[in-house]
């Protein structure tokens, strides 16, 4: 796998760089106002090209397959860091192929999507080390492929049977050596995951995990849909990151519109947005109390998230704040009576939580359970493409409301990006309760500075494709949409930080003993409804 570099190449220079390194294989087609550049390439130059964007600083973002007609689209997202540019490495197929190399040995972070690609649309990675049984469990008939133009969802397909004398492939060989099954069925409101933990002793050796026992396809049904019915379904696949999703697709329906959101809206939407990532980060920090048994601390955590729910519904009228995004702007106002009680709420909980972290710092019961376990290093979080919470844990420090600013996010003036270096859960921790100190700080200066005018502007439908992206509060999300003519979707794309922490988990969860394991996942925050979309 490539090492990623500090080393960054300028959006101006890139055509002329390209064209040096691969003359007749890769086109360049670059938009400076935009910060966006579109490398047009061979399929054979596919896998050194997004290699060299990777080694120089670019973070992969996500991988974006269309079917059309006459033949594949293959669009592989990469973003710069601070005040960078998003460049789109595009190859295209004709019909009747489905082989196209696998990037995966220099980008590992696009080992996931290759593999969602093979199984929802039947693609080939050539070169990808395990393709197969991915989103699509073994019960899934082979060569049917959901993602593809011709499936019929109205249509009874066969169901295949499990081998009854199936066995897990275990990669640990030495003696005494076993498997230890976790999932997929939990109580309480756990939702489906299966792990195997593979040891020796009491050492996790080998992690191996099994998600998409809920996939839903919300990106099969949006095809065809109306702009408001997709809007719909970016705003429930994970209801504790509702309006982070909604957003980041209104952002790509307005960019496809070309409509200006009013400055009002364009404020409240981040004044939402940080209070859905306070309250998200609050109930984070409570299941890691609830994980290493603090019951008294979990509770109080547990309090707190419910305030932060109860202001969200009394202000807005939904308590996960459902329904405010809409292409143009937001749905309904907010009176500035209403952002100061948000304000006045935000930093009381916020001081409350900084009580309570405090109190966690001083319990030496607590550090030892979370303190140097479950270590993911900065080189493991950058080759895995990690993002959010979990990334700057490690020292990686990506946030796209700073790296690629949105709303009003450019314009807050003393908007940082917290990290810490060590990597482990205590460091996950520290960072949660950092950013619930920075949401209310930011609740409160766009609280005290609201302007004035509507909230939403019109947006009439139009034909076209657009990356939309936010910092959800577990990460960075990207959706992307393309409209025909009609104002139909044509093609609705999510990638999702849940989806791509879950791939680098494992690098937590091994080396470490079994006791470990449900603090570490619960130190990750990760959402199965996220990924399992």
């Amino acid at each position: 796998m490539t090492t990623q570099s500090k080393n960054t190449v300028a959006l101006s220079d890139l055509p002329e760089v390209v064209r040096s390194r691969w003359p007749g294989r890769v086109t360049v087609s670059v938009d400076e106002e935009k910060r966006l550049a579109v490398l047009d390439c061979q399929a054979t130059a596919l896998p050194e090209v997004c290699g060299w964007l990777f080694s120089n600083a670019h973070s992969f973002a996500t991988l974006i397959v269309q079917e059309g007609a006459a033949g594949w689209s293959l669009r592989y997202v990469f973003y710069g860091p601070q005040g960078g540019e998003i460049v789109h490495v595009t190859v295209g197929l004709p019909k009747d192929r489905r082989a196209v190399p696998s990037i995966s040995r220099q980008v590992h972070a696009a080992d996931w999507h290759e593999r969602e690609a093979e199984d929802l649309f039947g693609l080939t990675f050539e070169g990808h080390p395990k393709l197969g049984d991915f989103v699509l469990h073994e019960e899934w008939p082979e060569g049917v492929n959901p993602m593809r133009s011709s499936f019929d969802a109205s249509r009874r397909y066969p169901h295949r049977e499990p081998d009854p004398l199936w066995r897990p492939s275990p990669i640990v060989q030495s003696p005494g050596a076993f498997m230890m099954p976790i999932g997929p069925v939990y109580s309480d409101q756990s939702e489906s995951a299966h792990f195997l933990l593979e040891t020796v002793g009491e050492d996790v050796i080998r992690t191996i995990l099994h998600l998409f026992y809920k996939y839903r396809g919300v990106e099969k049904i949006a095809e065809g849909s109306s702009i408001d019915r997709v809007l719909l379904l970016a705003e429930r696949f994970s209801g504790t990151s509702a309006f982070a999703h909604s957003l980041a697709f209104c952002q790509a329906v307005e960019e496809i519109s070309g409509v200006v959101v009013p400055a009002r809206a364009q404020a409240l939407r981040v004044l939402l947005a940080e209070m859905e990532r306070l309250r998200h980060h609050v109930a984070a920090i409570g299941g890691v109390c609830q994980s290493t048994a603090l019951a008294v601390a979990a509770s109080q955590a547990s309090i707190l998230e419910e305030d932060l729910l109860r202001m969200a519904g009394a202000v807005t009228g939904h308590r996960y704040l459902f329904g405010l995004n809409v292409p143009g702007g937001l749905s309904r106002d907010l009176g500035d009576e209403e952002c100061r009680r948000v304000d006045q709420s935000a930093r009381a909980i916020s001081a409350s939580l900084s009580e309570l972290h405090e109190m966690l710092r001083f319990t030496n019961s607590f550090l030892d359970r979370i303190e140097e376990v479950g270590i993911v290093t900065r080189e493991a979080a950058t080759q895995y493409g990690l993002v959010g919470p979990v990334a700057r844990a490690s020292g990686v420090v990506r946030d796209l409301r700073r790296d690629l600013p949105y709303a009003l996010y450019g314009h807050l003036p003393s908007f940082s990006v917290p990290s810490e270096e060590e990597g482990d859960g205590w460091a996950r921790l520290r960072i949660l309760s950092q950013e619930v100190q920075q949401s209310a700080k930011i609740i409160h200066d766009v609280a005290s500075s609201l302007p004035e005018g509507p909230v939403c502007a019109p947006a009439p439908p139009r034909g076209g494709s657009a990356l939309g992206w936010v910092e959800a509060p577990g990460g960075a999300a990207f959706h992307w949409v393309s409209v025909a003519n009609d104002g139909r979707v044509t093609r609705y794309r999510v990638t999702t930080p849940s989806f791509t922490n879950w791939h680098g988990f494992h690098l937590a969860a091994e080396e470490f003993a079994f006791q470990d394991f449900p603090i570490i996942l619960a130190t990750f925050g990760l959402s199965n409804a996220e990924s399992d979309r």
